[in-house]
């Protein structure tokens, strides 16, 4: 009786299992966009039944598409939207050659967003340049100050800001401080010092609160900073000690940072008081957050505002642009280089029609997963002529790419499945010879300090090692 009685449980276990499983491939099938996220979630489903399903249910990125969309138009003002239309500016082309004039085109098509002109732009290398010139601005901010960031450590660094932060509120000024609620775990987060100095501060989708866990991958990875709605920063660059530390430091990292001025500003406004009214549930309108922007410099550019909701796919679609556009160089330094096969492709078309594709990626990446994953895919880009370059210690976090010396990508952006799909993004598109010089300036001293990747080197790799990194670069949806 009692063997009988558990081989009619067992069926049933049997059974349900395969039925879930079945189902939840078959919304797999149906939804998912990325065919590669697509077989290597059927292969959890399947290998790991009801495991993989419940993985999938509570971590699937279609589901957080739905709700991010959901939420996100919700909180959509109409009058921030009004706010926002005095800031846009005449799309007339850059005043570039004709290829990147169809980016233009092509990255208006995908965004809705027209490009402003007479915009100042200038690149800040290292939180030793960054954070002076963030706190200074903080200081002297006379109605509002909008922060956005992933990462706000409670170390030396952190206090300075908020300690910045907080003499600015007492001042009367208004502050709204946005971290995000994963982001913050990475280390000592500085959300109760900024609360007990009377901070005003949200967090970005706690995922641990009722109904949140199966959003956990839905997360806010900008950096952004306004200042009266006139001055706006933003780029790669956390909010941490490691970032303004020596050489010396194991932990240290490189990263770039870049402040802006005139109508541009007005994109990166409209996107932190959207991403404020979606956590906190408040609108920011008014002449302290929205002013006239006047002409501060000669630079184009454009906001590209990119998530896993109605912005998705905006940032692929803009790199696969830039890489058919190119007709001289592209050049890309990347912490995180784990592009899909469309990029890749473009990447290598581009180098078989003559462009030259420079790729700088960190030697010591700070994820080890990632690294391996990342390395058993290099070859694909090597063996078509990309020069692909491993930069040594201070682990580089900067996000930028540069094509034919005129356009210029950058903001907080990687070339990797959780920035071009899950996360929320913001970026900035500039047109410019002289800021592209200037970075080129800074990509040209950081590839001298950087090391060559060969067919031979990575065909030289053991046996044990190369299996290491493709099951990692199997599990690169995931990452």
């Amino acid at each position: 009786m009692t063997l009988t009685f558990e081989i009619v449980v067992g069926f049933v276990l049997a059974a349900v299992s395969f039925v879930v499983s079945l189902v939840a491939s078959g919304h797999v099938v149906l939804y998912k966009r990325d065919s590669r996220a697509a077989i290597a979630w059927a292969g959890l489903i399947w290998l790991a039944p009801l495991v993989g399903t419940l993985l999938y249910v509570l971590l699937g990125i279609n589901r957080i598409e739905r709700r991010a969309r959901t939420l996100r138009t919700d909180t959509t003002s109409s009058s921030r939207r009004a706010c926002s239309d005095q800031h846009a500016t005449s799309a007339r082309a850059p005043d570039v050659s004709s290829s990147l004039t169809q980016l233009s085109t092509l990255v208006e098509r995908v965004t809705g967003q027209e490009l402003t002109h007479g915009n100042s732009v200038e690149p800040l290398a290292g939180g030793d340049v960054t954070y002076p010139a963030m706190l200074s601005a903080i200081e002297t901010a006379q109605r509002t100050i909008g922060l956005s960031t992933y990462i706000f450590d409670d170390d030396d660094v952190g206090l300075k800001f908020a300690k910045a932060l907080a003499a600015a509120r007492e001042r009367g000024v208004e502050v709204r401080v946005l971290i995000d609620a994963v982001g913050a775990t990475y280390g000592f987060s500085t959300i109760a010092t900024l609360e007990g100095l009377g901070v005003r501060v949200e967090t970005f989708n706690p995922p641990l609160l009722p109904g949140r866990f199966r959003y956990a991958n839905l997360r806010n990875h900008r950096k952004i900073l306004t200042i009266d709605g006139q001055i706006a920063f933003t780029g790669g660059m956390n909010i941490r000690g490691c970032c303004a530390t020596s050489d010396d430091c194991p932990a240290s990292e490189d990263d770039l940072h870049f402040r802006l001025g005139g109508p541009i500003v007005g994109h990166v406004q409209d996107t932190f008081t959207a991403d404020w009214s979606f956590a906190a549930n408040e609108e920011l309108v008014g002449a302290g957050w929205y002013s006239e922007l006047k002409p501060s410099g000669e630079c184009a550019a454009r906001g590209i505002v990119a998530g896993p909701d109605a912005q998705f796919d905006r940032l692929r679609l803009t790199l696969l642009g830039a890489c058919q556009c190119a007709r001289r160089s592209i050049r890309i330094v990347t912490p995180y280089f784990l592009p899909e096969s469309s990029l890749i492709s473009a990447l290598n078309v581009a180098a078989l029609r003559g462009v030259t594709v420079e790729i700088l990626l960190p030697e010591h990446g700070n994820q080890k997963l990632v690294q391996w994953a990342c390395d058993a895919q290099l070859w694909q880009l090597v063996a078509q002529g990309c020069d692909v370059r491993k930069t040594a210690r201070p682990f580089d976090h900067s996000k930028l790419v540069i094509v034919d010396d005129e356009w210029v990508l950058m903001g907080s952006s990687n070339w990797d499945p959780r920035s071009l799909r899950l996360n929320f993004e913001f970026n900035v598109e500039c047109y410019g010879r002289e800021l592209a010089a200037s970075l080129n300036a800074i990509f040209e001293a950081k590839k001298a300090k950087s090391k060559l990747v060969t067919i031979d080197q990575l065909e030289a790799r053991s046996l044990p090692i190369k299996l290491r990194d493709g099951v990692a670069r199997l599990a690169a949806p995931f990452l």
